[in-house]
């Protein structure tokens, strides 16, 4: 095609292959709307187009926190009724993405408000063997059967980020996860870790675990008590604007929830290299964070966070940088 003034319009496929890449590389920035949409629209464009997208160092994350499903609340299992739209558009943006890496993501992000089915989980994980760092969906579709063959698709895995989960899901989880992730070390839960069991298996399936964030969450004193004393290479807690219930209450009586930190526990945080917390503590030495919103909102929630209610993505922040997305 020709201009008046004889210049030359160049195809689409024509473009600087250096050109390209820099500006499929700035998607990783945008903030509006997800990446790996943006990429699978241009994948569309041209073979040219297509080839240049293929390139590993544009997929070692792949980001689908900006992707949410259409659903309503439903009375029978899963609990939920996904729009199909919505099912489908997942489904092209994953699998598309998927071809377009070649097996090179290294992390994956999910909305928690995403409900992955286990087929479309497990088929994901079959073409991410490289994984180190999984931002869980929703578990309402997720079986124990499809989180099992994910996990064991994973041997690198590191990381973890998990919503709220029922506890015969999390046992299994954090099981498979000892079978077969020999080199994970850093787990944030949001939702209740309000029994011993939930600490103990913790211990018992995660024995080498560093990092653990239970950001906005219901946490008993005795499983912290857990925690603290049998993880022995923790070096970073957070339990900021956790709803912390002390079990020693009478019987036939409301669950009181600690204002403050008592000497024990401050002592025994005192070997980690951070331990964050809104609670009142007696001691300077630990990392406190300003009083918020967020703790009334973990109490009124009954420590289990509704993020639909509050700001768009706010269930992304984490105190901990390496958990932050």
């Amino acid at each position: 095609m020709e201009w008046e003034d004889g210049k030359t319009l160049g195809r689409w496929e024509d473009l600087s292959t250096d050109i390209l890449w820099k500006i499929f590389e700035s998607f990783n920035d945008v903030s509006d709307l997800s990446s790996a949409v943006e990429k699978v629209h241009c994948s569309a464009v041209c073979s040219a187009w297509r080839s240049v997208l293929c390139d590993p160092h544009l997929w070692h994350t792949l980001d689908l926190s900006m992707i949410k499903h259409n659903f309503i609340k439903t009375k029978d299992e899963p609990y939920v009724y996904v729009c199909s739209q919505s099912d489908l558009t997942l489904s092209r943006v994953l699998k598309v993405s998927l071809s377009l890496s070649h097996q090179n993501i290294t992390t994956l992000i999910f909305n928690l408000q995403l409900y992955v089915p286990d087929d479309l989980l497990t088929y994901t994980a079959e073409r991410c063997p490289k994984l180190r760092r999984l931002v869980m969906p929703s578990w309402n579709k997720i079986k124990i059967d499809g989180i099992s063959k994910a996990i064991g698709c994973w041997k690198h895995l590191e990381s973890l980020t998990i919503g709220n989960i029922e506890k015969y899901q999390y046992l299994t989880l954090l099981q498979v996860i000892y079978d077969n992730c020999k080199n994970f070390r850093e787990l944030k839960l949001m939702g209740t870790c309000d029994t011993n069991s939930f600490a103990s298996a913790m211990v018992r399936y995660l024995p080498k675990l560093e990092v653990l964030s239970l950001r906005c969450s219901m946490l008993s004193k005795d499983a912290l008590m857990v925690i603290l004393e049998s993880l022995p290479n923790l070096e970073v807690l957070n339990i900021s604007h956790c709803v912390v219930l002390d079990e020693t209450h009478q019987p036939h009586q409301p669950f009181r929830i600690v204002e403050e930190l008592d000497a024990s526990i401050v002592d025994k945080a005192s070997r980690l290299k951070r331990f964050i917390t809104c609670m009142r503590m007696p001691t300077a030495m630990l990392v406190r964070e300003d009083s918020c919103s967020m703790c009334q909102r973990t109490r009124n929630d009954e420590g289990i966070i509704r993020w639909h209610r509050y700001e768009e993505g706010m269930w992304k922040a984490d105190e901990v940088a390496s958990l932050a997305l």
